[in-house]
Order: structure tokens, then sequence, then C-alpha cells
């Protein structure tokens, strides 16, 4: 099985983001590390256009065998995009193949191995094509509203205005952690009909896009771990 941690340099929101420091070391280090203790893979691989990632993805016990292509270093190329390349450059040029793999992003330091098995369980024991780990968004959905150029609000689906929380159907979204794929029958694509997923809570999960992101991932990290 085969780990692809997808973490390019160039990074708008915030500056260097996939090495950043987070708690004490680079923030990739925490994927690299918790890939390698679950012992599921036979190579943990970082694709990375960049120089100084790829020096410290090694530095923690990553493999970079081969820098990403400009094409899909770039901001229009996909996650899916990335996998295809990798993939194919270990078929091609290196001679080996994978009958599954897992995608897991870069800056992702509250996975944890409990969950990566549980989604790899699903895979095979579900003959799933993908599974991710998903979370419920904190307000229901179904009570959004909104907004027009001059500020005014209305809601969106207007016929649960009188609607009580606990009577709306939970929805949830991807945690943005990692996908379980099978290599032959991913498709076009790591959502399809017949992908799976592991329900995570939601100090298990953070989102980073912003430095109060980063901030709240620092304190739910230190909730989790310490």
């Amino acid at each position: 099985m085969l780990a692809i941690i997808p973490a390019r340099g160039g990074s708008k929101r915030i500056y260097k983001k996939n090495v950043k420091d987070f708690l004490g070391k680079p923030i990739i280090a925490y994927s690299i590390e918790v890939a390698i203790q679950s012992g599921l893979f036979d190579e943990v691989m970082v694709s990375t256009d960049d120089h100084e990632i790829a020096k410290i993805a090694v530095q923690y016990g990553a493999k970079v065998p081969f820098l990403r292509s400009n094409k899909n270093a770039d901001d229009h190329a996909t996650t899916f995009d990335v996998i295809v390349e990798v993939l194919n450059v270990y078929k091609k040029t290196l001679d080996k193949t994978f009958e599954i793999g897992c995608c897991i992003y870069p800056t992702a330091p509250l996975m944890q191995v409990q969950h990566l098995k549980q989604g790899l369980y699903k895979l095979i024991e579900n003959k799933l094509t993908t599974v991710f780990p998903i979370v419920a968004f904190s307000y229901p959905v179904w009570r959004g509203v909104e907004m027009d150029e001059y500020g005014k609000v209305k809601m969106v689906w207007p016929e649960n205005k009188n609607s009580r929380s606990q009577d709306l159907k939970t929805i949830y979204h991807d945690a943005g952690q990692w996908y379980w794929f099978k290599t032959e029958r991913i498709g076009s694509g790591l959502f399809n009909s017949n992908s799976g997923s592991v329900l995570l809570l939601e100090h298990e999960v953070q989102d980073i896009d912003t430095i109060i992101d980063w901030k709240i991932a620092e304190i739910k990290y230190k909730t989790l771990f310490s």
C-alpha cells in the first residue's frame, strides 16, 4: 500500500503552510509520522515541487522519489491530478504498482492511526472504491441564510423557518484528512457512488486556511494528545 502526501510549495493564504512550525515541528511531519506509525504502508511518499519540503519530508522518514511536474504544481491542479501522476510515475518509471493507496493531506495534525485503520477496514470489508473521514456540520445547514449585495438576508430553505434544529436531518462534510482508494477503481475522482466514510467528532477535525484556524488546530491538538 502506498501513502501519498501532496505538498506543493506555493501557498497563498498561509506562507509556507506545509512546513510552518506547528507546536515544535513542521506541520507536514505529523502526517508523515502517523502514516509511518500506522504500519499500514509499504511506502510513504511526499509529492512536491519544492526542494525545502522534500528535504523536510525525507528528514521525517518519507520518500521523495521524484519531484512533481510543473503542470500539477499550480493553483488549478486537483488532488486527484496529483494522485494520478504519482501512480503513473511509479508504474512507468519506477516499475511499482499498488492495489490500495491513501492520500494523506500535509496539514492534518489531528489525524489518528485508529481512524486510518478504520478507513482501510471499511474499504476492504465493504468492497468500497474510496473511504474518507467526515464530520457533522456544527449548525444545521437547513436553517442557513444568504445575503444580497445590500446586506439583506433571506433563508435558503424558508420552509425550515420554524423547524427545531433537532428535527432537521444531520448533514456532514469532508474532514479533510485522508482518502483511501482502490487504485484500479477510482475512475475520475475520489468521491463516487461507491464511497464510504469514517465519522469523526468536531474536536478531531480542523480545516486550516487562516491563522485563526491554525491556532484553533493547536488548541485541539493539545486537548487530544496532551
